[in-house]
């Protein structure tokens, strides 16, 4: 069974929001609805600070906070790692987003909350996320990273990676490259 995440290298990012636009084409979205998100953060102290840019998105977590809390099972995890919402079973309570450390979901126009979901439609078909094969930076490599030939795999060994908020314990599958 496949073991799927994404690879970031934010050290890439141009902040054009690409990533952004293609998932709320694919979704069909409003302008103020995504599921992911880019996070303009400083760094550094006066006269040497640096203006960073970091996707962030659902984590899609080996441990996610969201299922634990979920009500009514409507939030699941696939045995392939890509952690879904069944809408049928969503009572909108917002527990999940309360639980989410990284401020992953968002309320839709029902006042259910969604979130990035590895477009596993292309996934089953193959095909890469819209987000990493719209970006023009090659900024994320999505792929299985049981499978030692696959994109993901190859950089991530040649690659020292991290992961955001590790100390809450979720085991995120989005990593991102170290500068």
């Amino acid at each position: 069974m496949a073991r799927y995440a994404m690879l970031i290298d934010a050290s890439r990012c141009t902040g054009c929001g690409a990533c952004r636009v293609a998932c709320q084409m694919q979704h069909q979205l409003p302008p103020n609805m995504s599921f992911n998100r880019l996070e303009f953060r400083e760094r550094g102290i006066f006269p040497t600070v640096k203006q960073e840019i970091v996707p962030v998105q659902c984590m899609h977590c080996d441990n996610p906070p969201c299922l634990h809390v979920c009500p009514t099972n409507a939030t699941y995890k696939r045995s392939d790692g890509i952690v879904l919402v069944d809408h049928d079973k969503c009572i909108g309570c917002k527990y999940c987003m309360t639980a989410c450390p990284y401020d992953a979901r968002t309320l839709n126009e029902k006042r259910v909350p969604e979130k990035c979901k590895f477009c596993s439609e292309y996934v089953v078909q193959g095909q890469e996320p819209p987000c990493a094969s719209t970006c023009m930076c090659s900024v994320r490599i999505f792929g299985d990273l049981d499978d030692p030939d696959s994109e993901i795999s190859k950089a991530m060994a040649k690659k020292s990676v991290y992961q955001l908020i590790p100390e809450k314990g979720t085991r995120p599958r989005i990593y991102y490259v170290k500068k």
